[in-house]
């Protein structure tokens, strides 16, 4: 993430009024700013001489004044999505911060992951930076199908409904999705979130799983 972060700024930088890090939590409590200078590999002093456009923020989950509605799966949408295991409204809410940019840029790891399939891609939003309904959501569709028949698995229902809900969203989206292993840098994929998933998932198949 160090790596991440020293790129994406010294590229944008220049050219951006802002340059905006929403840590994608999920449902996980809150980041200190020590914790957050520690992920992306820079100390406060680092912070305030060299990258003073970079402003930090945590996702508040279970605050209404920081999410917004973007669109309501229908149980029409529910069922096709699910294969008919659930049949539901889902209301789609992510923060705020998302469209109030003129682009988001995903930076983060995909590796197998026991809810989704494989991790990374659009996940940091839906739901890494979602509201509480979809949220649940993810994680009950996941629940009923189970971690054996998901996990390293690259296109599951619970994948198509992450998809679904950034396919709503109308700002700009582009991504950088690594492989690691063992603290080392396996693959490093840029693009649209959903090409660069896609690669970095098809690595992560062959470098994570036995």
């Amino acid at each position: 993430m160090d790596q991440a972060f020293r790129l994406l700024y010294q590229h944008l930088a220049p050219r951006a009024k802002a340059l905006n890090v929403l840590v994608a939590l999920g449902t996980h409590p809150p980041m200190t700013d020590e914790q957050i200078y520690r992920r992306v590999g820079i100390t406060a002093a680092d912070h305030q001489a060299k990258y003073p456009k970079a402003k930090f923020f945590n996702h508040l989950w279970k605050d209404p004044k920081s999410l917004m509605k973007v669109e309501t799966l229908s149980r029409r949408d529910v069922a096709d999505i699910t294969g008919g295991l659930f049949e539901m409204e889902v209301a789609i809410t992510c923060n705020k911060m998302v469209e109030e940019h003129d682009l988001v840029i995903i930076a983060g790891p995909v590796f197998p992951h026991e809810v989704v399939g494989f991790s990374g891609g659009h996940k940091y939003l839906f739901p890494g930076v979602a509201g509480q309904e979809i949220i649940d959501f993810f994680h009950w569709l996941g629940a009923i199908i189970t971690n054996a028949e998901i996990i390293g698995k690259k296109m599951t229902p619970v994948r198509k409904v992450v998809e679904k809900a950034a396919s709503l969203l109308k700002v700009e989206r582009k991504a950088f999705c690594m492989v690691v292993k063992n603290h080392a840098l396996c693959g490093l994929y840029a693009g649209t979130p959903e090409e660069a998933w896609s690669a970095a998932a098809d690595l992560s198949a062959q470098v994570h799983i036995r």
